[in-house]
């Protein structure tokens, strides 16, 4: 029986045999193939230390569904992963550190990507042009540019069901709230509000360490540009906070209501964007702010924003996350984040309760709403199937994507942005355009 120590001699030898750059992304293109409504699913999960392994565990328990793959290059991370799947399902996936040996595997039918923010576009990319369908966990994308480079894969790759983990969307009450939204139970609705509200503790100074054993550093690093240097304080949460491969609680939290308010209100780009705040809590590495205002006008039809504080966790109307919509008949539909939601009058009294057995679990950073994910994973399989259409498109994940990325560009630069309505694109801002993209590695940037 081999170990750990075998596996990992074995990962080196792997590794020493064939250099990171020495495999090329580019290879004649595949297509993804429509499954059949018996067949059994075969899916690749890649990112697996946190949320990845919670999907792993969800995807594994779904009817004609096998996770056949667990892909992380934290042989660690990959093994624990690996060892979960088996007490649920009976049978240990394989393993692979090399996201691009997975996709070449032509018996994976599909691949789950929650890696950090700044592996998901180029993950994403590869997986299509390897003739994968694809689940693509919220952000879709580290930069704007991104975003237009997903789409265009997108409809180069068309064959490839892309579906984004905004899973709310698929949420049966949540369904049922934006039916009151929509059909008038509020009245006109032109503004809106979300929040997200966390006690996050110091990550402190960190100190540069050498690399460990179980993790193959140039590959976590992927398209990144090479600069910063290995830290103790960076793997594996807290690299949100940092610019270069995070994009702050903004993007980490803020993308999955904002995109609620978008639902409700049916609304795509703003005119304008402004963001307040700063990091204002602790003195450590912390780069993105831990507080944030960011508010979004569409010209005079509506607004809404989205509040942020990672470090201070007093609720908002009782609620320590949430979406608040106003109408003009007096009323106000709230959602808490979970499966429910509250319509209360002017004077703040209960007009209708909707709650639901199925629960969020507020705090659970693993897995907090597995059993009402199973909703959204079977609205992808039933899509890839050729039953349904998507609840949550590629399309839709990268429009609420960029409205909080251009939260962060406002931030960066310190002013608003004014936005084309019809592009989504910043209007006549040098300063700010320098963020709508990033510099990559040469061996891993992006290519359709």
């Amino acid at each position: 029986m081999s170990t750990r120590r075998d596996f990992l001699k074995q990962a080196a030898a792997t590794a020493a045999a064939f250099p990171l750059h020495s495999l090329a992304i580019g290879a004649e293109p595949r297509r993804a193939r429509r499954m059949g409504e018996d067949e059994v699913i075969r899916l690749g999960v890649v990112g697996v230390n946190s949320r990845g392994r919670a999907l792993a565990l969800s995807f594994a328990k779904m009817p004609l569904c096998e996770v056949a793959c667990i892909c992380d290059c934290d042989l660690d991370a990959m093994e624990r992963c690996r060892d979960a799947v088996r007490e649920v399902t009976g049978k240990r996936p394989a393993g692979e550190q090399d996201y691009r040996k997975m996709l070449k595997d032509p018996s994976i039918d599909g691949v789950v990507i929650a890696m950090p923010d700044h592996w998901h576009a180029t993950a994403a990319i590869m997986a299509m042009k390897a003739g994968k369908h694809v689940y693509l966990e919220k952000p879709t994308s580290h930069s704007p540019a991104e975003n237009e480079l997903l789409l265009q894969a997108a409809a180069r790759y068309k064959h490839s069901v892309v579906a984004v983990g905004t899973q709310r969307r698929s949420w049966p009450n949540i369904v049922a709230a934006m039916e009151e939204i929509k059909g008038g139970t509020l009245g006109e609705v032109h503004y809106a509000k979300s929040w997200y509200t966390m006690a996050r503790k110091s990550i402190g100074r960190g100190k540069v360490v050498d690399v460990p054993a179980n993790l193959n550093w140039d590959f976590w690093q992927g398209p990144a540009a090479r600069g910063p240097q290995y830290k103790d304080n960076l793997l594996h949460y807290n690299w949100h906070w940092f610019w270069h491969w995070g994009t702050g609680e903004a993007l980490n939290n803020g993308t999955h209501f904002i995109d609620l308010l978008r639902l409700g209100m049916d609304l795509k780009w703003p005119t304008q964007v402004t963001s307040v705040g700063g990091r204002y809590y602790f003195d450590d590495d912390w780069e993105v702010p831990d507080t944030q205002l960011v508010t979004f006008q569409f010209g005079d039809k509506a607004s809404f924003s989205w509040e942020g504080r990672s470090c201070n966790n007093t609720p908002v109307d009782g609620r320590q996350y949430g979406v608040a919509f106003y109408g003009d008949k007096g009323l106000t539909l709230y959602m808490d984040g979970g499966n429910a939601y509250q319509i209360v009058d002017a004077k703040g009294r209960l007009v209708k309760d909707v709650k639901s057995e199925l629960q969020f679990k507020v705090g659970d950073t693993f897995n907090p709403s597995e059993q009402l994910d199973s909703y959204h994973f079977q609205n992808w399989f039933d899509a890839i199937r050729g039953k349904d259409r998507l609840n949550a498109t590629l399309e839709d994940g990268c429009i609420s994507t960029q409205l909080m990325q251009l939260g962060n560009i406002a931030q960066r630069v310190g002013h608003s942005l004014e936005i084309d309505p019809a592009t989504g694109r910043i209007v006549g801002d040098p300063e700010a355009m320098k963020y709508w993209s990033r510099e990559y590695d040469p061996a891993w940037a992006p290519k359709i």
